[in-house]
């Protein structure tokens, strides 16, 4: 999928490697709404990710900067998700 045309928030500070991990991340967001994605995989770029983006807060806001660009994918929302759910596709709607 990933055909839209909006610019992921990220922070300039990052390494090329940080900032392939944290779109990995947001890409899983997108897919999660748009096609659904195995929930381990999902668990597997939030784990990578965290290691980039450390903060609680800033996890937030960055979440907060992808909802807006992308009309309502929530970071959030995916990653609750993937917790909850034990096994399997997860597959969520725009609220």
């Amino acid at each position: 999928m990933h055909d839209k045309n909006y610019s992921y928030p990220l922070d300039p500070s990052w390494s090329m490697a940080e900032i392939e991990t944290v779109i990995a991340m947001f890409r899983a967001v997108e897919d999660a709404y748009e096609v659904g994605i195995n929930r381990q995989q999902v668990m597997d770029c939030y784990r990578k990710f965290k290691m980039v983006v450390s903060a609680k807060s800033e996890e937030k806001r960055l979440g907060r900067e992808f909802a807006k660009v992308t009309g309502g994918y929530q970071l959030y929302d995916v990653v609750k998700a993937a917790r909850e759910q034990k096994a399997g596709q997860i597959k969520l709607s725009i609220k």
